[in-house]
Formats: C-alpha cells, sequence, structure tokens
C-alpha cells in the first residue's frame, strides 16, 4: 500500500474534495478493500493480531498491518500491547470507530441486496 505524492494532482484533488464533502472524507478514511472487513470482525471485540489473521484468510501480514496501522492512526481502532514475553497486543475499537456499527450493517444489507439483483 503506496502513499499518494503530496505533490500530484490526484493528492490535491482528494484533499479538495474532503474537506468540501464529508461523505468522501469518511469513505477515505474506511474505503480500504480490507478496513470495513477488520471493522467488522473487531464490533464483536478485542482480537489479536493473529485471531484477525486466521479470520482473513486471503490477507497478507503486510497488509493487515498497514490497515490497522491506518485504522490507528485514524483512531477508529485502538492497540494495547502488554508487558509479557511473548508480548501480547489486542486491538479493539474505539468509540468513534464503533459508531460505524450502524453504517457497516446497512453496507451488509445493501451489498445483500446488490448481490441479490446482479445475480
Amino acid at each position: 500500500m503506496s502513499e499518494i505524492k503530496q505533490t500530484s494532482t490526484n493528492f490535491s484533488n482528494k484533499a479538495a474534495l474532503s474537506d468540501e464533502c464529508p461523505e468522501a472524507y469518511a469513505s477515505n478514511i474506511i474505503g480500504g478493500q480490507w478496513t470495513l472487513v477488520i471493522c467488522s470482525w473487531l464490533l464483536s471485540g478485542k482480537l489479536r493480531f493473529g485471531e484477525l489473521k486466521k479470520k482473513l484468510p486471503g490477507i497478507t501480514e503486510r497488509m493487515l498491518t498497514l490497515q490497522l496501522r491506518k485504522l490507528e492512526e485514524n483512531k477508529i481502532i485502538s492497540r494495547t500491547v502488554y508487558a509479557e514475553v511473548p508480548p501480547r497486543v489486542e486491538y479493539e475499537m474505539t468509540e468513534i470507530g464503533y459508531a460505524l456499527k450502524s453504517v457497516i450493517k446497512e453496507l451488509e444489507a445493501w451489498g445483500e441486496s446488490h448481490k441479490k439483483l446482479i445475480g
């Protein structure tokens, strides 16, 4: 997952649209391929990295790490490291992350309806 160059037209357009449109802003935060799936699993409670990896068999460790970092950076999830050997790390939704629950459930229902319409 590479960053968009800050000098690119694409970056400028995304930034301008995000500033003017709350829907575009939200989409930029939760619009990644894995983001909503990770969030939907974390809505049911804390999970460790390995547990998330098992629930997402198609994701690489690198991509999972990048997605978790992005979600943490955007305050959607929190990461707790326990001082144990080996270290234990747990991920959970933050308060603003839990606010996505209704959005995720609506997208799930819409996705099922759309699949039936197309299929």
